[in-house]
């Protein structure tokens, strides 16, 4: 047998449980695989008839990597964190970078706190959760809101009220900051939202009917009210979210396949209520089969997430005990993995289904009109083939102020965030973008030109012949060529749809109809550069603003500038406070706290 084959590998690799990884010859891993007999799975790759997938990637393999573990379980781990790890070309990948939100209840604070929270939960208090989205988070905290006034504000700002605030005066919290509730029924309305969110609402409306029969008994009219419309609408969110027959923790799972595409969609239910829903599109070489895109599904997805008792899915994924075994194991709880369902069950499942394929439709026709104006744009340039990397520069400040210029990428699918780029300009007239530019295209196109990034086909700038030849300029000190550079300017009157092009060396500008997909495609990619340009902007000169005002006193250093800014919930929180709430921040003299004091009311005027 022939060293370049890649058989002969295939006599170092033990018989133990373990994680292979299949290289090409640049040392890039092609493909992440678990195995309970290393050996007898990695050779399993060069004995059968192989699909064409498998044949494609059996033909670049150069390499085999193995790491042996103790047990098939734990090599089901480690593949998972390798697999999202190493983004592997033959893998099914899951995108999914985000973590998920919950809410969190301060139970530690003697008025405790409700409120948005993303990160890690080993601190004090209760979280409820994941949700789908923050939106489902602040839909839920307006409903608890409106149910039970647990405040829902900053902790620096709970503390330095001496009067109550508006959420008082519509009714939305008991204004514990100024003593207008006691803390027994501050308790009450804690414990209530506790149970609701748990799924107990039932008890909910049972607690919240006795004590409307007891306040009408009393002659408590008003009060009587008031509980009666919580109950109303108490009555409305159950009959909107929660889930018929179901009491406690799960989540539905299905996948639809279109197109070549999948799509799977993820409802969470927490306690019987229905927390929302989530679509997934995970990347899945051709012919991968639907019990593989779920396995590998559940395993990337619930690799850092807790695990509900129950996951009810669409099609019986690969490997399912050994799914089951390893979830219960991080859960410390049975987990099981169900696929045949009856009743309601079967109807929420059938309903994430077709959410699934609704999701698909909507991707592969937004994949068709972009791939159409796509090859619109490369018509309307006459470009030799269609672009398969295009960058976008903005630059965005305030009267020359905090300059930054942005750089956004789309390749053949779309927009590609994760190259995204932004640059702070420093060291420029202020106001001078052609010198803005420069700077941005050189430090941007010197790592292009190092290997860090691909050399784009298309190179958009947010301007007219001034920006151009700028930009040629920066690109030819560097030394890169090969790319075709279009400025976009607006027309005349300066109205959308009336932009002109510009391109290098030509005296006359390209202008193409509105209607033009072409000039859709370059209006989106004019329009994401500048949204990603203006918003690093805000964010660049709102936190020089915050920091600016408290660098000017002396003794105040950054340790002390962020307890303070963190204390009163910012800046303006800060110039609102008296010099004995300043005085009460640790480490804070008396003396220092009237200096704060005075430079505030000097530099801030109106507060």
């Amino acid at each position: 047998m022939c060293e370049s084959d890649p058989r002969h590998l295939l006599k170092g690799i033990p018989e133990n449980p373990g994680v292979y990884r299949m290289l090409d010859a640049d040392g890039t891993v092609l493909y992440v695989g678990k195995a309970k007999h290393l050996k007898r799975r990695v050779g399993s790759y060069f004995g059968r008839v192989p699909t064409r997938r498998i044949q494609r990637m059996v033909s670049l393999i150069v390499d085999i990597e193995v790491t042996v573990t103790r047990t098939e379980a734990e090599a089901l781990l480690l593949e998972s964190n390798l697999i999202k790890a190493l983004q592997p070309r033959f893998n099914v990948l899951l995108r999914d970078d985000k973590s998920y939100p919950y809410i969190h209840l301060t139970t530690q604070d003697a008025f405790p706190r409700l409120a948005f929270y993303r990160g890690s939960r080993k601190g004090a208090g209760r979280f409820f959760g994941p949700y789908p989205s923050a939106g489902a988070v602040r839909e839920t905290l307006q409903l608890l809101q409106k149910l039970f006034p647990v405040r829902q504000c900053e902790d620096s700002f709970f503390r330095h009220r001496s009067r109550p605030c508006l959420q008082y005066q519509i009714k939305r919290c008991g204004g514990p900051c100024v003593g207008l509730i006691d803390a027994a029924e501050y308790a009450q309305d804690v414990a209530s939202t506790v149970k609701f969110l748990e799924g107990r609402a039932d008890e909910v409306v049972d607690d919240l009917v006795g004590a409307m029969e007891r306040a009408s008994a009393a002659l408590e009219f008003e009060r009587a009210a008031i509980l009666r419309d919580r109950i109303a609408t108490l009555r409305q969110i159950q009959q909107r979210q929660y889930v018929h027959g179901e009491g406690g923790d799960l989540d539905i799972v299905a996948c639809a396949l279109e197109g070549g595409l999948h799509c799977v969609q993820v409802f969470f239910i927490r306690g019987g209520r229905n927390l929302g829903n989530r679509g997934f599109f995970p990347q899945a070489p051709e012919d991968t089969e639907m019990a593989t895109v779920m396995a590998c599904f559940l395993a990337q997805f619930y690799t850092d997430k807790n695990v509900p008792p129950e996951l009810i899915v669409n099609i019986e994924p690969e490997d399912c005990e050994l799914l089951e075994q390893v979830f219960s194991e991080r859960a410390g709880h049975r987990v099981q993995i169900r696929s045949k369902v009856r009743t309601e069950r079967a109807r929420w499942l059938e309903m994430a289904r077709g959410n699934a394929e609704v999701a698909l439709k909507s991707r592969l026709g937004s994949r068709a009109g972009y791939a159409r104006r796509l090859a619109a744009l490369h018509e309307a340039l006459a470009l030799e083939s269609l672009p398969a990397r295009m960058e976008c520069f903005d630059i965005s400040h305030t009267q020359g102020e905090r300059t930054v210029a942005s750089c956004v990428v789309f390749d053949g699918e779309g927009p590609r965030k994760s190259d995204y780029r932004r640059f702070n300009i420093e060291g420029i007239t202020p106001g001078d973008d052609y010198a803005a530019l420069s700077q941005a295209l050189t430090r941007r196109y010197t790592r292009i030109k190092d290997g860090e990034y691909p050399l784009p086909d298309l190179l958009f700038i947010d301007g007219g012949r001034g920006q151009l030849s700028a930009v040629d300029m920066a690109l030819r000190e560097v030394g890169v060529a090969g790319v075709r550079l279009v400025g976009v300017s607006k027309g005349p009157d300066r109205r959308p749809g009336t932009e002109q092009l510009w391109l290098l060396g030509h005296e006359v500008p390209v202008i193409l109809p509105s209607h033009s997909p072409a000039m859709h495609l370059i209006e989106q990619i004019r329009d994401e550069a500048h949204r990603f340009a203006i918003t690093g902007h805000r964010q660049r000169r709102a936190k020089a603003r915050i920091t600016s005002s408290l660098e000017g006193i002396r003794g105040v250093g950054p340790k002390r500038r962020q307890e303070l800014l963190k204390q009163f919930g910012g800046l303006r929180g800060l110039a609102r406070a008296r010099v004995e709430d300043i005085a009460g921040v640790d480490g804070i003299s008396r003396q220092l706290a009237q200096q704060i004091y005075d430079a505030f009311h000097q530099e801030v005027p109106g507060y």
